[in-house]
């Protein structure tokens, strides 16, 4: 990737045998699609037709295959902006009753309580999917391994983020949790990543970050300096995303090993750019 810098200038580390390694310092960790299974590799079509096909079945109205359409094109509207995406992040069972409420009436169905009802149980249908991403236990152990503090740093309010760490035993993994809805803001607000460096007792320069949200994992922290791997699950050209390139780029959470035996001088080389 035309943006990657030399390794040579990457910080270097020495690890209890004295091997020279240029690796992080510590890592800054995204949760949901780096970690866990959240809507990469979801069939969320599936939770959507099922709890719309318990309250609508279409004898009176529009059938399951418009509704399900409309209330994703609603969806898509709504979290295109920044801030409804803060603010319904933050209570999705507010943002799903919104985005179905609003999309029931375009197809003539004012039932606010029935958006609600849809909303809460497409919530419990499509949280029962979420699943760790295989190997990715498996990395976070390799990278403990090597001596690297982590720090999860993930979106949402506290009791939904705090019920995914705790369903996967993820908290005994990390070093530091930062979850937006404690700490007070989220990505990609400035503050949240300096909070996790002040945590971590390192440079931007000497940290990476971990992530598949090219303006939360990339563009953000790497206008502070710190260096972001990017999980690009679909393939996309990174130089279509943003004039701000990754460090690196990967496919799934578990390609960052080989990336930091690279670096260690051992393993198959995975080249300058991975895409």
């Amino acid at each position: 990737m035309d943006n990657e810098e030399p390794l040579q200038k990457l910080v270097p580390r020495v690890d209890v045998e004295g091997e020279n390694r240029l690796l992080p310092k510590a890592l800054l960790v995204d949760m949901d699609d780096t970690i866990l299974a959240y809507e990469q590799g979801i069939d969320l079509d599936s939770c959507w037709v099922s709890v719309c096909g318990k309250y609508l079945n279409g004898e009176n109205g529009p059938d399951v295959g418009t509704i399900v359409a409309a209330i994703k094109e609603h969806a898509r509207w709504y979290w295109s902006d920044a801030e409804r995406h803060r603010r319904g992040r933050l209570d999705l069972t507010m943002a799903r009753t919104e985005i179905i409420g609003s999309a029931l009436g375009l197809l003539g169905i004012e039932d606010r309580s029935l958006a609600g009802l849809i909303a809460a149980d497409y919530g419990i249908e499509r949280d029962e999917k979420i699943a760790v991403f295989p190997g990715a236990i498996d990395t976070i152990h390799y990278l403990k391994s090597l001596g690297i503090p982590l720090a999860l740093l993930t979106n949402g309010a506290s009791a939904p983020q705090r019920c995914k760490i705790d369903r996967f035993q993820l908290a005994p993994l990390f070093d530091h949790i930062v979850i937006e809805g404690e700490f007070g803001s989220g990505k990609p607000d400035s503050r949240v990543y300096e909070h996790a460096l002040k945590l971590l007792g390192a440079a931007p320069e000497e940290v990476w970050m971990i992530g598949d949200n090219y303006q939360w994992e990339v563009v953000a922290p790497q206008r502070l300096g710190i260096r972001s791997v990017w999980i690009n699950h679909k393939g996309q050209d990174p130089l279509s995303m943003h004039e701000i390139q990754p460090f690196r780029t990967i496919r799934t959470f578990s390609e960052l090993v080989p990336v930091m035996e690279e670096l260690r001088g051992r393993g198959q080389s995975v080249g300058d750019r991975m895409d």
